[in-house]
């Protein structure tokens, strides 16, 4: 089964505090909508503490084009991205020593903030000394779900090509897509919950000579994937791509699709590895926000302190699409023990969900 190895992280150097944002964003629509400060509540009731933005501040209240917006994505993607790597081959916190690139057989790269051809995985193999001949895997559009879907594609390479050592790397800098003449209550609600952040994971084949780098006891290993999608759902989460950028598709009736929906996928996935909700002792939920967080709870009928680690990330990054599973895998990858279960989970547009079983392993 392929293992984990090691994640990487990072975000960008302006942080901003949540009861900061509020009077920016007041000041920012009062003129165009006198009513908003019914809405501004939502900054408080997502329990977000800290958040990290590409620009500083006052940037997001100034004009700028598609063209310029989607610049900075690149350019900033690609310093967040090397950076995540760079932690992630050369951690402390996970390995004995540095992986040198040239060990690394491909990238996988997921993001769905920005547009770059070449992708940005093909910018990073230009700075970093990979190998010519490394296999590039680019996947774009899953949004939320693109890391949990990225894990899944790394497990599916590795259980092919066991010797290999496979690279994920999201990035997401949502704050650049913000939308400042848009009024609707998704740019409200996307606005109080979105961040921007990279990270990268490291997972190994069964043959891989990596294996013995790590200096954890035990690690996960991925044991079976699972990927959803629900029928006629695609107005629930997404884009709406226009001249002016990209205008965030944010359903309400997103925790309650979680409530309904989740659960008989989690059961029938868990249920045909011969496993329960019972079984799960790590559960590695993407914390797109305390709402759906709560769906969690009440549709698995789980205890809150299992999400606690999730709404710990959401609290300190807010929600940065695809990686911010990937930082909190990142906390478990900490504290497994040997034969626990983990179950890895993110939801994102389609209506889609991606799961992973994970096995801790020794070492």
């Amino acid at each position: 089964m392929p293992l984990i190895l090691s994640v990487g992280k990072s975000v960008p150097k302006n942080k901003i505090n949540q009861e900061n944002v509020v009077p920016f964003i007041r000041e920012l629509f009062m003129k165009k909508y006198p009513s908003i400060d019914r809405l501004l509540s939502v900054f408080q009731n997502g329990e977000i503490q800290n958040r990290y933005i590409s620009k500083e501040l006052s940037w997001y209240s100034e004009e700028h084009s598609f063209e310029q917006k989607n610049q900075a994505y690149t350019e900033i993607s690609i310093e967040l991205s090397i950076e995540a790597i760079k932690n992630c081959v050369t951690s402390n916190e996970f390995l004995s020593s540095e992986i040198k690139y040239e060990e690394i057989q491909g990238i996988i790269f997921v993001s769905s903030t920005g547009i770059s051809t070449p992708t940005i995985d093909a910018h990073i193999a230009n700075i970093l000394p990979f190998n010519n001949s490394i296999k590039r895997i680019p996947i774009w559009g899953l949004g939320c779900a693109g890391g949990a879907s990225g894990i899944s594609r790394a497990f599916d390479y590795c259980r092919a090509h066991p010797k290999s050592n496979i690279l994920l790397v999201a990035v997401e800098l949502c704050s650049l897509t913000f939308q400042k003449e848009d009024l609707s209550k998704s740019n409200i609600i996307g606005t109080s919950l979105f961040a921007d952040g990279a990270a990268a994971v490291l997972v190994v084949g069964d043959e891989s000579e990596l294996k013995n780098r790590t200096i954890h006891k035990a690690l996960p290993t991925i044991v079976q994937t699972n990927s959803n999608l629900m029928p006629n759902s695609l107005d629930v989460m997404g884009w709406d791509i226009r001249n002016d950028g990209l205008f965030v598709i944010f359903s309400r009736d997103i925790p309650s699709i979680v409530k309904n929906w989740l659960q008989p996928v989690v059961s029938n996935f868990l249920f045909e590895n011969e496993l329960t909700i019972e079984d799960i002792t790590h559960f590695i939920a993407h914390p797109g926000g305390k709402k759906v967080l709560d769906a969690y709870v009440e549709s698995l009928d789980i205890c809150e302190e299992k999400l606690a680690t999730s709404l710990q990330i959401l609290k300190s990054f807010g929600n940065m699409s695809s990686c911010t599973v990937l930082f909190v895998l990142c906390e478990f990858m900490k504290k497994g023990k040997v034969d626990e279960l983990g179950l890895l989970c993110a939801l994102g547009p389609g209506f889609s969900s991606e799961l992973s079983l994970l096995k801790w392993v020794e070492c």
